[in-house]
């Protein structure tokens, strides 16, 4: 697997965690730390995480894959067991990992991003060039909430 290559050649000098609750709270703390809304990675049984804060990579792995509806907007997303990314302020690149179902076809996701806060729009794109844009807070959820 690719992204286990890349995973490999980040793991030095990274913060790895291990155990489900400890990485859904460091998965949360790393997308707030980058401005991203805290419920755009939904995971379950989170096996690790890691971040390597000097290339901005991140990864998580979970035992299974898995389907998650963001109900406000009605879309569905699919999170493989590996997903990677290179992290920066209010964006997400060379995203691993994450598809989208656009109509009756799965597409990629490669980049996420948030041009303007102030308009409260995030934006989903894939490797073609083809992009989609949301409201922020159809990825936001309320932390006291398990």
């Amino acid at each position: 697997r690719m992204s286990s290559q890349l995973i490999a050649s980040h793991r030095e000098n990274a913060e790895v965690y291990e155990g489900d609750a400890i990485c859904k709270e460091k998965c949360r703390e790393m997308l707030e730390r980058v401005s991203m809304p805290n419920g755009l990675l939904p995971l379950d049984n989170v096996v690790e995480v890691g971040y390597n804060e000097s290339t901005g990579f991140v990864w998580l792995i979970q035992k299974k894959k898995k389907d998650h509806t963001f109900r406000q907007i009605d879309r569905k997303v699919s999170y493989d067991t590996e997903i990677t990314a290179f992290v920066e302020e209010r964006r997400m690149r060379r995203v691993t990992g994450v598809k989208s179902k656009e109509l009756l076809i799965w597409l990629t996701v490669s980049d996420i991003f948030i041009d303007d806060p102030a308009s409260g729009k995030i934006t989903f794109g894939n490797p073609t060039g083809l992009t989609r844009t949301f409201p922020i807070s159809a990825f936001q959820v309320e932390e006291n909430k398990k």
